[in-house]
């Protein structure tokens, strides 16, 4: 009877399709039909042929913008042929209801359009109805629109084998040990459940360890797992399932997380999963969100599409426990014992990366298959006599110039400067006096040795002595339009004042830089003074404590700038 039905509403839906092509005619009106004579003529069979034929060609097309197939046609009610159940049975109700949900007939039509339109023009493996229903509701059902960005992310897939990710890829043993996220049973709607303890994850520890690439791949894996979770959910509990829930824990989320490089490489996987991964995010529970959220929420919603941000939950402190909280959408057996449930939760605890198994920008360059074409930072050699110098060049005043940097051999000064002329671009010579090519990383020198301090170019900080193995974090509103830059510069050990001898401690630190050479790894950004007002804070010195795990910190702060140096 449901199909019968089914039918009978798809026969009413083409005929009003052939009355409203009538109308757009002009024929309002149509002869009763009259049978033929017993005996026709040949010339009125022939005629009579003719207009079937015409008919058959055009009853297809009309039928499959309603959803309706040539076997369907074919048929006297309408039924499809194939047995119930079977996925080449398109318009079978069991299938759909089984596999794909409640659809509308068009929803049903424009899902039959759209993969006869890939079988028949895309090269390669199709995919399932399930994810080609998850492009058409991210673009609200619009063939055109849902058809271009599953092409886009077909290329994609293809492009970086995606496919086999899941079976020719294992996660490093960084990834394994300090990532904090892992699959966790299902929600009470039968969706995978997927945790993740944001506040417990050393993020720039994890960027600086594997790369931008590794994190992508890593969060790539995730989701086909999700993917293939899915499918399995649905052949259990005998109901579609197309989406998973994620629980984020944000305890111990500080402004250590709010790293620059390391939310920008976050924006970046954001933008990477809603493209090529729409709709698979059914619930998003946000717990103990602590007061520094709102930076970084500021910093990533923008980049959130907005069907997918009303499926947020954020919870702050403890509320998750009370009403409308966690037990109405996990069960109470489930409940991880990290958030006071009592199933024990198998994902890894996190903690800070040892800075031992960070890579250079040089390793994490050379890394096979880029999912990005760019890295995030630059490496540089610092000699004695020879500092690494960039320019930045200031349009509008109250720009902040922003800077990220690790000192990964000797000690340097830090030094800002500020000019109202472009200093000449360093020189090619083979002897390379003022541009120099290592190894270990480029050395670029720009203040002309003719330059006076105070009458060419001035200082706008006060300089920052940076030892070996620390990270630098800092930021400098700008006064005045014009050129500053930023100066690396080798840190000479000072003599003792009463004997103008190097002290024994000097000596000692001295011999551990070899050839007088110092390098580092550096990421600069520059930002508007109306985008900077809303992550203002995640760039001021403040001690990170980072669940009393992170290592003690030594801040320097001016009027005008903020830097932080963690060792």
């Amino acid at each position: 009877m449901k199909q019968y039905t089914s039918n009978i509403k798809k026969g009413k839906e083409i005929i009003e399709y052939y009355l409203h092509q009538l109308e757009e005619e002009g024929i309002t009106f149509v002869p009763r039909w009259t049978p033929p004579p017993l005996a026709p003529s040949a010339e009125t069979a022939a005629s009579c042929r003719k207009r079937a034929a015409s008919l058959a060609s055009v009853a297809p097309e009309a039928a499959q913008k309603e959803g309706l197939s040539s076997e369907a046609l074919s048929s006297p009610t309408g039924a499809s042929e194939p047995a119930a159940g079977t996925p080449d049975d398109k318009l079978d109700a069991d299938y759909i209801k089984r596999y794909l949900g409640d659809l509308t007939p068009l929803q049903e039509s424009c899902l039959i359009r759209l993969r006869q339109w890939l079988q028949e023009t895309h090269k390669g493996k199709i995919p399932k109805d399930e994810h080609i229903l998850r492009f058409l509701r991210a673009r609200d059902f619009n063939i055109d629109k849902a058809r271009e960005i599953m092409c886009q992310s077909l290329t994609w897939r293809k492009q970086h084998q995606v496919d086999y990710i899941l079976d020719t890829w294992n996660p490093p043993q960084v990834l394994q040990d300090y990532y904090a996220g892992g699959w966790h049973h299902h929600d009470k709607d039968g969706r995978p459940l997927y945790v993740l303890r944001l506040g417990q994850m050393d993020t720039k520890g994890l960027v600086r360890a594997l790369g931008e690439e590794a994190l992508l791949r890593y969060v790539l894996s995730i989701n086909e797992e999700g993917l293939r979770r899915c499918e399995e959910n649905t052949k259990v509990f005998g109901r579609p399932i197309s989406s998973w829930t994620c629980l984020v824990d944000l305890e111990g989320l500080n402004m250590r997380h709010l790293w620059r490089p390391g939310v920008k490489a976050l924006l970046r996987i954001i933008e990477v999963v809603e493209a090529n991964y729409p709709e698979t995010l059914g619930r998003l529970l946000i717990l103990r969100a602590p007061r520094v959220f709102p930076v970084l929420w500021t910093l990533v919603s923008p980049f959130i599409d907005d069907n997918t941000r009303r499926k947020f939950l954020i919870y702050a402190g403890n509320d998750y426990q009370g009403p409308g909280g966690l037990l109405d959408y996990i069960d109470k057996e489930v409940i991880p014992d990290f958030l006071g449930g009592e199933c024990m939760c198998e994902v890894p605890e996190g903690g800070l990366v040892p800075k031992s198994l960070y890579r250079t920008a040089e390793e994490l360059e050379n890394e096979d298959l880029k999912l990005w074409t760019e890295t995030i930072y630059q490496s540089a050699s610092v000699f004695k006599g020879a500092p690494h110098e960039i320019l930045v060049q200031i349009v509008d005043a109250s720009s902040v110039i922003t800077w990220d940097f690790d000192v990964c051999k000797g000690d340097i000064v830090f030094n800002i400067y500020h000019s109202k002329r472009s200093p000449q671009p360093p020189k090619k010579d083979s002897l390379g006096a003022h541009s120099i090519t290592s190894p270990g990383g480029n050395n670029v020198q720009l203040i002309d040795r003719a330059w006076q301090l105070g009458r060419d170019y001035s200082m706008v900080e006060s300089p920052l002595i940076c030892r070996e193995g620390e990270s630098v974090q800092g930021s400098h509103v700008t006064r005045w339009p014009g050129f500053y830059i930023l100066q690396w510069k080798f840190h000479s050990m000072p003599a003792c004042a009463a004997t103008n001898l190097p002290r024994v401690d000097d000596v000692l630190a001295s011999l551990q830089v070899s050839s007088h050479k110092c390098k580092v790894m550096y990421y600069t950004e520059v930002i508007g003074s109306e985008d900077f007002r809303g992550s203002m804070t995640s760039l001021e010195s403040s001690h990170s404590g980072f669940s009393q795990l992170s290592a003690a910190t030594t801040s320097s702060s001016q009027s005008h700038s903020s830097s932080m140096a963690s060792r």
